[in-house]
């Protein structure tokens, strides 16, 4: 995957929410991929106001169906670079135990995703698609996000390549090299405020 756009240097964030900015990547009109910044909950094209159904995510066995995403399941698909995500489990005091996913030794990786463009509102966006879990996964939820073998990373993004073929891409994936670790709840706590949740200790492995 060759991407144009050299030099660039993004802030390093641990704690994303669904509706705030994310950086993906997008096939580009000169042949070469263009790096996108845009709202993490996707907007189709065709909505003529904010969504208020849940579009952060999308089941990838019927996405391309679904008026929501099937346009861009189509030819608008995407890669959402990160090197984690949380998942959460209730703790025995009934409080939500939060968990930070990775690969092996904290290897960056891409999410399949979905993006549009709605002139309307002037908003870009992206979705990321989802995929009932497997092991490990499946020891905290049943389902996952679709994490793509970096093989399959130019099909997927190649909007001629077809329906069909884009969903069996799909199977190429890095789910089942994930490892996890309860990190502290203060990953928790509200979004607004990033300078308790949106650092680097989040990421660190709670105390035994």
């Amino acid at each position: 995957m060759t991407v144009n756009d050299r030099g660039r240097n993004t802030e390093a964030r641990y704690k994303i929410a669904p509706t705030q900015g994310v950086t993906f990547i997008t096939a580009g009109d000169d042949g070469h991929h263009k790096v996108r910044e845009g709202r993490w909950w996707l907007v189709p094209f065709w909505a003529k106001e904010m969504p208020k159904f849940t579009l952060f995510n999308a089941r990838s066995e019927d996405a391309d169906s679904k008026p929501a995403f099937r346009d861009s399941f189509k030819a608008k698909r995407c890669l959402i670079p990160a090197d984690g995500f949380y998942k959460w489990s209730k703790g025995a005091d009934g409080e939500k135990d939060p968990w930070h996913i990775h690969l092996p030794q904290h290897q960056p990786f891409s999410f399949a995703g979905l993006w549009a463009y709605n002139q309307a509102l002037d908003i870009t966006s992206c979705t990321i698609l989802t995929a009932a879990a497997q092991e490990p996964m499946k020891q905290l939820h049943d389902r996952q996000p679709i994490i793509l073998d970096p093989a399959v990373y130019d099909g997927w993004l190649d909007p001629s390549t077809s329906v069909p073929d884009a969903k069996g891409l799909l199977n190429h994936d890095l789910d089942g090299s994930l490892e996890f670790y309860r990190v502290n709840r203060a990953v928790n706590s509200s979004t607004k405020d990033r300078r308790r949740n949106d650092n680097a200790n989040m990421i660190e492995p709670l105390a035994a």
